[in-house]
């Protein structure tokens, strides 16, 4: 039971840090986007890369909690 535990939270972490290392690199395109448009981009573009860094920081605590298989 233990395992299913360890492996249903280990396919949520990664899901999650996929989607949101995807959504972060999409935001901060488009922060530069608003740039070259001459349109206020700094605050967008600071939460588009705290998306992106919390996404690659739950990507790799999740490659480390994989579970091995037996």
């Amino acid at each position: 039971m233990a395992n299913k535990k360890g492996t249903t939270r280990w396919w949520l972490q990664s899901t999650m840090a996929l989607l949101l290392t995807g959504s972060g690199l999409s935001m901060a395109i488009d922060a530069g986007m608003e740039r070259l448009q001459g349109h206020s981009w700094v605050l967008y573009g600071t939460a588009a890369l705290v998306v992106f860094n919390s996404g690659l920081c739950l990507l790799v605590d999740a490659g480390q909690r994989r579970p091995k298989k037996n």
